[in-house]
């Protein structure tokens, strides 16, 4: 099917739409089943997929909401968002990415990670914008443990994803792009790839996402309120031994009239990211030596290191 993308031209591509809405998904169920296979279809063709739970909804405006109520706060109180973790803190008035500003939110899906946050940007205490961004990051921690043991599953190594899931940690990432103004640039963001094992994206109804695809063309994903991008990341790119790659993506804001606010949860694992021997054969040899996984982070947190095709072949190919 050849359809528009947001710059106007044709493009062959279109992120497939998964439905995860079904209920009594349970591993072993005709279900599952079913939507492990579109699942790994997609992440080994795109290495992402718009999900689509019907959980999200309920949330959307209250998430939203929140995050206004965030970003509005002044920059030197946002600038408190620091963390011993490379890359996890606060990222905003940058040059090259004027329209960017984000902070980060380490253990998200904890109510102690959730409060750490709210207090240091509210010393008194929020407790509305604590609730409402917990709710939702424990539905994309949810969302995302659903997929990751689908994944497992198809490779035969379901064995090991019980202590995987106990060594993730999650951050969530929650971004506003303003609107450009005359003579701006309309990138909201730089390509790269993620650092993370998987993420997930959500928006308000403002689009700007733009995925690469393995023909080099970038598209654009329009999502529903209902839905969010899961995404690989780096470190799913070396465990399963280069079967699914972490797609490179970027943000081109076109002039929506409103800002565009996203959150993005991201899971890293406590330790190191090594493929399973089970994903090694004549076949497929081994692609990435183990690596320690905020230790990869630190390694691209380095300024000559973002610029790197591909900072995982760099940092740790075999």
């Amino acid at each position: 099917m050849r359809i528009l993308n947001p710059m106007g031209s044709l493009t062959l591509h279109k992120l497939p739409t998964i439905d995860f809405s079904k209920e009594n998904l349970k591993p072993g169920t005709t279900a599952w089943n079913k939507i492990r296979k579109e699942v790994m279809s997609a992440l080994e063709e795109y290495g992402s997929f718009v999900a689509s739970y019907e959980k999200i909804p309920q949330l959307q405006d209250a998430v939203f909401g929140a995050l206004e109520e965030l970003f509005d706060l002044p920059t030197q109180t946002k600038m408190q968002n620091i963390s011993s973790k490379p890359l996890y803190g606060y990222v905003g008035q940058i040059p090259v990415v004027p329209l960017y500003e984000s902070m980060g939110i380490d253990d998200a899906n904890t109510s102690e990670g959730m409060q750490a946050f709210t207090y240091a940007m509210w010393p008194n205490g929020n407790e509305g914008f604590s609730e409402k961004l917990l709710a939702y990051t424990k539905l994309a921690a949810e969302l995302e443990e659903i997929v990751v043991r689908m994944i497992f599953e198809s490779y035969g190594v379901e064995k090991y994803c019980d202590s995987h899931l106990q060594s993730v940690g999650y951050l969530s990432r929650v971004m506003k792009y303003r609107e450009a103004k005359e003579n701006e640039t309309k990138l909201g963001f730089v390509s790269h790839t993620d650092k993370s094992f998987m993420s997930t994206i959500h928006q308000n109804q403002v689009n700007g996402l733009e995925i690469k695809a393995k023909d080099g063309e970038y598209f654009g994903v329009d999502l529903s309120p209902s839905s969010v991008v899961v995404m690989a990341g780096d470190a799913i790119m070396a465990w399963s031994n280069n079967r699914i790659k972490s797609p490179h993506h970027r943000v081109i804001m076109e002039g929506k009239g409103r800002p565009r606010y996203s959150i993005a949860q991201f899971s890293f694992m406590d330790g190191t990211v090594q493929t399973p021997q089970e994903l090694v054969d004549d076949e497929h040899p081994l692609q990435f030596k183990p690596f320690d996984h905020l230790e990869y982070l630190s390694f691209f947190s380095k300024e000559e290191n973002r610029r790197l095709e591909c900072a995982l072949k760099t940092y740790c190919g075999v």
